[in-house]
C-alpha cells in the first residue's frame, strides 16, 4: 500500500514494533507467573485426602476410629464429619478410653466428648496419587482423661 504518495510500501515505524514486542513479551512473562490454579477455575480437583488406620486403610469420613493401635485401649466413636476437605476435616464424637484401673486387662472404657480436626496433609509415601492428614487435634468438650489436658495434637504416622 503506498501511504506516503511515492509508490514506496508505507512501514510501521521501528519503535512501535519493539514497544509492542516488549509489551508481547510482558503479557507472556505476566501469564507464566500466575499459577494454573488461579487461571483456570475449571481444574480438576486435587488428589483426595484421607485418614490412614492402623492397618494402612485409607478411610474417608469414618465413623470410628481406633488411636491405640498397640493394645487398642483408645478409640474414636460416633464421628460425625462436619467437614473434609483438601487441609482440614473436622468431627464431633466420643473418645473412649480404657481407665486401665487396675490394670488394662480389667479396666472399663469411659466416654470423653470430643471434638476431632485432622491436618498437615502431605503425600501417602505408601499411595503417592493419595495425600493423608498427618496431624490428629482432640479437643475435650466437657472432661479429658486423665492425664491428658483438653487440647492434644498427635502426629498421624501409620
Amino acid at each position: 500500500m503506498d501511504a506516503s504518495g511515492d509508490g514506496r510500501a508505507a512501514r510501521a515505524p521501528r519503535h512501535g514494533m519493539r514497544v509492542a514486542g516488549l509489551l508481547g513479551t510482558a503479557a507472556a512473562l505476566l501469564v507464566a507467573a500466575v499459577p494454573a490454579s488461579a487461571r483456570t477455575p475449571a481444574d480438576p480437583p486435587s488428589r483426595p485426602v484421607v485418614l490412614v488406620d492402623c492397618f494402612s486403610k485409607a478411610q474417608t469420613r469414618p465413623e470410628e476410629y481406633l488411636l491405640a493401635c498397640g493394645d487398642g485401649n483408645n478409640r474414636l466413636v460416633g464421628l460425625r464429619w462436619e467437614s473434609w476437605g483438601p487441609r482440614q476435616a473436622t468431627a464431633t464424637g466420643t473418645d473412649m478410653v480404657n481407665d486401665c484401673r487396675p490394670n488394662c486387662a480389667a479396666g472399663r472404657f469411659r466416654p470423653y466428648p470430643v471434638t476431632v480436626t485432622l491436618s498437615a496433609p502431605q503425600t501417602w509415601p505408601a499411595t503417592p496419587d493419595l495425600r493423608r492428614f498427618t496431624t490428629i487435634r482432640l479437643l475435650y468438650t466437657h472432661t479429658a482423661p486423665a492425664p491428658v489436658g483438653k487440647d492434644v495434637t498427635y502426629p498421624l504416622v501409620y
